[in-house]
């Protein structure tokens, strides 16, 4: 534990899952000669945001309140942290690497927002998130997918997440059917939350400044999120998401895909009683064959299938006996 973190009983820096080679971008700048002190680590995802008017539209756009427990992954050297900590109840400031660490409990020690701050050193990966209402973040790139992922089955529900990312990522988010960012982050995110693109930041806002434009996005969980087996359907999608172009009937009838689903209707079929409903005991290709011979997936593509085709289908498949898990 840094010495700074004795410093001060209002200011607790909790060590976890500290092993890692990830890392998070800085806040921003609330005053101007912070950045100048401290050397950004390329190689561990760290760009500090220096333009104050963007990190004030991010804070402004959160929509923050004052009964709020936000967490801030990558709260760089405090830049973002300190309006947060005016603004809100508490900030939990989630970071890896501990020169920031020491940076943050600098700028916040002997100030009155001091005992609203606690800071835990660690992967955001690695590390169990605690309960918060609000997330903030500056996301290394390289941890973009594995933080959308971990977010959205993250429990208790909370409010919404404000996320800068890669532009090309950030749209992939929003994308629709038949847009060629549309993949299985954009179905599998829009299936559990509501995602708004916010702001774009261009790469002059950063030191050292990104190879790519980033934006920053807004995702709120659909609550209560809908009656669906996650790993059920994520098998589905991760499938048809391999060959997006391609028909379902080309993705689903190759030998590999049939063993597959052969050997999880076994599972299922062991794990069910005699007095469970009756199931279709037909070869799995010829039963996949039938349902993708009906006119509304006869040489569909899964680039071309919104949310409503990849839940009917999925039942469609269910109701049969073909499962993805």
């Amino acid at each position: 534990m840094p010495k700074s973190a004795r410093t001060k009983r209002s200011q607790p820096v909790a060590a976890a899952a500290s092993s890692g080679p990830y890392q998070k971008h800085g806040g921003g700048v609330s005053t101007g000669n912070n950045n100048n002190l401290i050397a950004p680590k390329t190689a561990l995802g760290q760009h500090f945001l220096k333009n104050p008017a963007v990190i004030s539209a991010i804070i402004q756009k959160s929509g923050v309140k004052g009964t709020d427990v936000v967490l801030e992954i990558g709260p760089g050297t405090g830049n973002m942290t300190l309006p947060l900590l005016q603004q809100s109840k508490q900030v939990v400031a989630l970071e890896y690497d501990s020169r920031m660490v020491r940076e943050v409990l600098k700028r916040v020690e002997g100030t009155e927002v001091s005992n609203k701050l606690k800071i835990i050193q660690g992967d955001a990966i690695k590390t169990a998130w605690p309960f918060f209402d609000l997330m903030i973040a500056n996301l290394p790139y390289q941890i973009s997918s594995q933080v959308v992922f971990k977010l959205l089955s993250h429990r208790p529900m909370f409010r919404c997440a404000v996320l800068m990312f890669q532009e090309e990522f950030a749209l992939r988010l929003t994308a629709r059917p038949g847009e060629a960012l549309y993949c299985r982050l954009s179905v599998n995110t829009q299936l559990l939350a509501k995602v708004d693109q916010l702001l774009k930041v261009g790469k002059q806002n950063f030191r050292p400044p990104p190879k790519v434009e980033s934006r920053v996005v807004r995702i709120e969980p659909k609550n209560p999120p809908p009656p669906v087996n996650f790993e059920e359907w994520d098998g589905m999608i991760r499938l048809l998401f391999n060959r997006k172009n391609k028909t379902l009937r080309a993705v689903l009838t190759t030998k590999s895909v049939i063993k597959m689903l052969d050997e999880n209707r076994k599972t299922v079929m062991a794990l069910r009683s005699d007095s469970d409903a009756h199931m279709d005991d037909r070869p799995v290709q010829t039963i996949i064959e039938e349902i993708l011979q009906k006119d509304q997936w006869k040489d569909k593509r899964a680039s071309k299938l919104d949310l409503d085709d990849f839940l009917e289908l999925l039942f469609e498949f269910n109701e049969c006996g073909i499962h993805f898990s």
